[in-house]
């Protein structure tokens, strides 16, 4: 089951994320050099273990996602950061992913947070799907959501993340 953030009906974000996410699919599957190029954007980015706290970040726009973590374990893992505004511009998303599907780093904490828009709908996961694999979400306790943020819960967390996703609604002006 997905986590809503509970500020609309469960009917309201059940509708509005499989949208979201077909549209930002069908943007990435058109492919560069199209005029979706410019509301979409994906970076790879090095999660490194060692206790630290690094953070990675990516603009679209007027709209923003940053990722804050620390790791331990292992060498370094390959990751992807990709960031979409919907072709009416209501929505904003921002996906946070290992593509090789499980993390084998132990995390000690993650916050994944978005400037400009208001989270509708987040979900972490401690496996992303690739290949054979499935997304495996993490339990409920495992993680809280507020209007701009989905963070690890001290105590709760159980060190596993590979996938967080976020959907979050753009402010709109009212004439």
């Amino acid at each position: 089951m997905a986590a809503p953030s509970g500020r609309s009906g469960g009917l309201a974000w059940a509708a509005l994320v499989p949208a979201a996410l077909l549209c930002l699919a069908a943007r990435a599957a058109a492919g560069p050099g199209t005029a979706s190029d410019a509301a979409q954007s994906t970076a790879e980015f090095d999660v490194r273990p060692g206790g630290e706290v690094h953070s990675f970040s990516r603009s679209l726009g007027d709209y923003s996602c940053s990722f804050t973590y620390s790791a331990q374990g292992g060498t370094n893992e390959q990751w992807q950061m990709t960031v979409g505004v919907s072709e009416d511009r209501a929505l904003f998303s921002c996906s946070i992913w290992r593509p090789q599907g499980k993390s084998y780093l132990f995390f000690t904490q993650f916050k994944a947070e978005v400037k400009g828009a208001k989270i509708e709908y987040a979900m972490a996961y401690s496996q992303a799907a690739a290949g054979a694999l499935n997304d495996i979400p993490l339990k409920q306790e495992e993680f809280g959501i507020t209007e701009t943020a989905v963070s690890h819960t001290e105590g709760k967390f159980r060190f596993e993340l590979s996938k967080l996703m976020i959907v979050a609604k753009t402010p709109r002006d009212e004439l």
